[in-house]
């Protein structure tokens, strides 16, 4: 079966986010941060997917999907396809740089430190600096430090040519600063630019003034270490505990990358290898002069309006702009969809406020994966708790990456009087649900919400995700349920209308396509939308393949990875796949089935994978609102039509903008958002 392999089809993914940092409609400051998107992506990319092809390795197991020169030599594709995206990386970054320096502001490295600002970088390296880094002196006799992931350092070498001898050190760069410093001229008209890894370098004198030496030079460096978890199985432990002590020795990682200066003295870049048991050629990366670029997330913006994205408020949903009305009774009369970032995501957190003060509610149950570091929903839920409501928090410690952020909420929450489910055993949950129980008299009245994103303020501003609030017996007795499973895992309900994985989902999903199968092999229209963020199961593929060649027209926007190869004659020709990468993530899963014209809609919080399909608690719920079917169709529509931040995926993976289905190079983002900011203006 045709297939694209996953790892190199994310490779594809990132370099559209590299892309992005070389197109010109994008303004200037958000092209460095997309910059910073790419390196980040990278790290972990490299921190997850690459540790664990290592491992496959390592115990001989050679076979992967969509490679079928097996796992070694993928191993070395992917090495020289990050090395070919690195050296567009700086190539983009340093024409970046020259166009700052037509707005004046100049990047300076300690060789541009000159006249007045000798005594400004200086005062800063004492007041800002100095305080806190460590040199730490390295010998050949003695360990090298432990190296954090992530961290980046510099190598330092002093040379006396007298004695024919050198000594190393290595300084890290803090993390506790802004990787950043804005230097002002006198005049204010110019600005100066300088990383604090420069700064560092221009005080090498001052921080080893007790060596003699006759030349000092400093070299950048970084390690990415395997993400991977090991849990214990120490009895004594909670499972709280087990997963603290797992995140606290995740540091301790075998290295999967070595990043460096390509600068580096190969006497120094040696030492460093022999040091932490690395291997040439086993993902030792060359590259320029800055790492841990990651950081230009956070590039500066000068305060020049100009050089970001024009601030977007997001948009009043029609169904909340009286705030002297119950949110919750608007719920009871019908369903509402949430869009976010285009509609405001504090809707959401006003229903829970709502709940936790309205004297009818009893019980509020939702499952958390991601929320943000400082959390209206826990304040929300703590809220409810001291009204005297029953809290029920099902949350997923095994959340990659939050995990830490994840036992610190669990904790907080117990304290408060919650009551704490941790999961499903060999199941991460990574639904989006929550369930509300009121009492109207003696009825008792279920709310609830399925979603595609994370209940995060943060994430909710630069991620497009949707969320379904609805009463519907049909959809809220079955979220019910899945809450009851949380509770007892081995008492499994059937569902009708929800997809709950690993239940039904697979099972659902095969009917549906069969059923447009069935639909094309009659003659009849046949088509299905996927709007997804990852699409790599290889049932649910050749399933799609078989559509296709009975006539079924299948449309996909992926964002990331894309296994499937779209327009193979014989195997995939009515298949389309394009992928949209903007000012937001784009985050929604949306999927429609023609039906013989009685569309069926669904959202979910499951991609096609098979973990997601398999190893996941996932929930998809169908939308029966008619309104809100169109609504969602709209959105991929705009997504497919639209060109400006809109590229082909195919088997050549060039990433090319399709070409406008609409008037004009319109950019998908910006369209969605002029439709939600049209649906909240008053009907005349």
């Amino acid at each position: 079966m045709e297939l694209y392999n996953r790892e190199l089809s994310w490779l594809a993914f990132n370099e559209r986010v590299l892309k992005e940092a070389m197109d010109e409609s994008n303004p200037l400051v958000e092209r460095f941060r997309f910059l910073g998107i790419y390196s980040n992506n990278l790290d972990e990319f490299f921190r997850v997917r690459v540790a664990s092809l290592r491992r496959l390795i390592e115990i001989n197991k050679t076979k992967v999907s969509g490679y079928k020169a097996g796992a070694p030599a993928l191993h070395k594709e992917i090495k020289k396809v990050v090395l070919k995206q690195q050296q567009q990386f700086e190539v983009i970054y340093r024409k970046l740089i020259a166009e700052l320096r037509q707005h004046q502001v100049l990047h300076i490295t300690e060789e541009h430190v000159k006249g007045d600002d000798i005594e400004k970088v200086e005062q800063y390296y004492v007041d800002k600096i100095r305080p806190v880094i460590m040199p730490v002196i390295l010998s050949s006799k003695r360990k090298i430090p432990h190296l954090k992931d992530k961290g980046i350092y510099l190598a330092i070498k002093m040379i006396s040519f007298s004695k024919n001898k050198a000594k190393y050190a290595i300084i890290e760069i803090p993390d506790t600063i802004s990787r950043f410093k804005v230097f002002k001229s006198k005049s204010g008209n110019v600005r100066k630019l300088m990383l604090i890894d420069d700064i560092i370098r221009t005080q090498l004198d001052e921080i080893f003034h007790a060596f003699e030496y006759d030349e000092i030079k400093a070299y950048t460096f970084k390690i990415t270490r395997d993400a991977e978890l090991d849990v214990d199985d120490d009895l004594s432990k909670s499972y709280i505990e087990k997963m603290a002590d797992s995140v606290a020795n995740r540091s301790e990682g075998d290295p999967v990358r070595f990043v460096y200066d390509s600068a580096m003295p190969q006497d120094l870049l040696r030492f460093l290898m022999d040091k932490l048991d690395l291997v040439a050629g086993e993902n030792l990366i060359p590259g320029g002069r800055y790492h841990n670029k990651k950081d230009f997330m956070g590039f500066p913006d000068f305060d020049e309006p100009d050089f970001v994205y024009p601030k977007v408020k997001p948009t009043i949903h029609p169904d909340f702009k009286d705030r002297n009305t119950s949110i919750i009774k608007k719920i009871l009369k019908k369903d509402i969809l949430l869009s976010y970032p285009y509609q405001s995501f504090q809707h959401l957190i006003d229903v829970l406020r709502e709940a936790a003060i309205d004297p009818k509610v009893q019980s509020i149950k939702i499952n958390l994966y991601r929320v943000a570091s400082n959390s209206q929903i826990i304040n929300a839920l703590i809220a409810a708790i001291k009204n005297g409501k029953k809290v029920t928090v099902v949350i997923e410690l095994l959340a990659r990456f939050d995990e830490a952020n994840n036992i610190h909420w669990a904790n907080y929450l117990e304290q408060a009087g919650a009551k704490l489910i941790f999961g499903v055993q060999n199941l991460k949950v990574h639904s989006k649900l929550i369930l509300i129980k009121r009492m109207e008299g003696s009825k008792p009245q279920l709310i609830a919400h399925v979603g595609t994103g994370n209940f995060h303020e943060k994430t909710a501003k630069i991620y497009t995700d949707v969320s379904l609030l609805t009463s519907n017996p049909k959809i809220t007795n079955e979220v019910d349920k899945v809450f009851k499973f949380f509770k007892n895992n081995i008492e499994r309900s059937s569902y009708k209308h929800l997809w709950v994985s690993p239940f039904n989902t697979r099972r659902k999903i095969n009917s549906l396509i069969n059923r447009e199968i069935k639909l094309a092999n009659a003659g009849k229209e046949a088509y299905i939308y996927l709007k997804l963020n990852n699409l790599v199961d290889e049932r649910i593929i050749k399933k799609l393949y078989e559509a296709s060649k009975a006539g079924v027209k299948i449309t996909c926007v992926i964002r990331g990875i894309c296994a499937l190869i779209p327009g193979v004659k014989g195997l995939s020709e009515n298949i389309e796949v394009v992928s949209v990468v903007g000012r937001y993530l784009e985050h929604t899963r949306i999927i429609i089935f023609g039906n013989g014209g009685k569309e069926e809609v669904y959202i979910s919080s499951a991609d096609w994978m098979t973990r997601n399909l398999d190893r996941r608690i996932e929930v998809t719920t169908p939308i029966y609102d008619e309104d809100l079917k169109k609504e969602l169709k709209e959105t991929i529509l705009k997504a497919y039509n639209c060109s400006s931040k809109t590229r082909i995926i195919d088997k050549f993976q060039k990433n090319k903008y399709r070409k406008s289905k609409t008037d004009g190079n319109l950019d998908a983002q910006i369209e969605t958002l002029k439709y939600y900011q049209s649906k909240s203006q008053p009907k005349n």
